[in-house]
């Protein structure tokens, strides 16, 4: 296993029990039975290591919601598999999602913050894209609230699913909450939410996310990553960036090798913006 994703799941272990205040950095060196200075050669602090934690979690999931509003053709279908891709992924990183919303109280530090804006701007902008799909204009002075509906949707859900050791089944919840956007989007008149109000109230995210961002991300990705055909398909994508000589179908067959690893999600989800697919 790579040095810096033993130190993250051995952190997160320790986060889970103790909290991100009382876990200090020599109780997850010993954890992972290695020394303060290599835990210093991959992490500056142990902020830092929190927000890598923090953005290894947020990836993954912007990625999973944002792939399943894109690729899901069926509109019929698109809502459910939405929520059902939501509530799966915060169940299968469950126990950082737990850690996060704990720990939300704490004062975190400004990069932090900037960093949940952006990545809730990211969820929001997929919301938004997959309610004009769906309502079109049936929805055009309400949904803004309607995304906000949504999002607080996801939010409560997620808490029960987390917080209480009773079985749920996501099916059955995936189709209630279907059911109770479609009532939202179709017999709610009075909008709160304007498109001049949002624009206020929106943070300005960081700058579009450059070619050489991207080929910057890669790299990094490449260097904590074992050989396998998603290292290959990557390796591959990082050359087309430089070079360009794909075809759109093999780029599209990559990102599908791709997109399923843990590594690799946060370059997959910025891969497909970039092409527009």
């Amino acid at each position: 296993m790579v040095k810096k994703q033993l130190i993250m799941e051995s952190a997160l272990e320790l986060f889970a029990k103790q909290g991100f205040e009382a876990t200090s950095v020599q109780q997850i060196t010993e954890h992972c039975g290695i020394s303060k200075g290599a835990f210093y050669l991959s992490f500056k602090s142990k902020d830092e290591l929190i927000l890598a934690l923090i953005d290894h979690f947020m990836m993954q999931i912007t990625s999973d919601i944002d792939y399943v509003v894109i690729n899901v053709h069926d509109n019929g279908e698109l809502l459910y598999q939405f929520y059902y891709t939501t509530f799966h992924s915060f169940q299968k990183h469950s126990d950082f999602a737990k850690i996060l919303i704990k720990e939300q109280t704490q004062s975190f530090n400004e990069e932090f913050m900037i960093k949940m804006r952006n990545y809730d701007t990211s969820v929001e902008n997929t919301i938004l894209s997959m309610i004009e799909r769906l309502y079109s204009q049936e929805v055009e002075h309400t949904k803004y609230d309607l995304m906000y509906c949504i999002k607080g949707f996801m939010k409560t859900y997620s808490e029960l699913l987390l917080f209480y050791n009773v079985p749920l089944d996501l099916n059955v919840l995936s189709q209630s909450l279907v059911e109770k956007t479609n009532l939202l989007a179709r017999h709610t008149t009075t909008p709160f939410i304007s498109q001049e109000l949002f624009q206020i109230m929106k943070q300005p995210m960081d700058e579009e996310v450059s070619e050489e961002k991207i080929i910057e991300i890669i790299e990094r990705r490449l260097e904590e990553m074992e050989e396998s055909i998603e290292k290959e398909s990557l390796i591959l994508l990082k050359q087309q960036l430089l070079e360009p000589t794909l075809s759109l179908a093999i780029i599209k067959g990559l990102l599908e090798n791709i997109r399923n690893h843990p590594h690799c999600k946060w370059v997959s989800y910025l891969l497909r913006r970039y092409y527009e697919f």
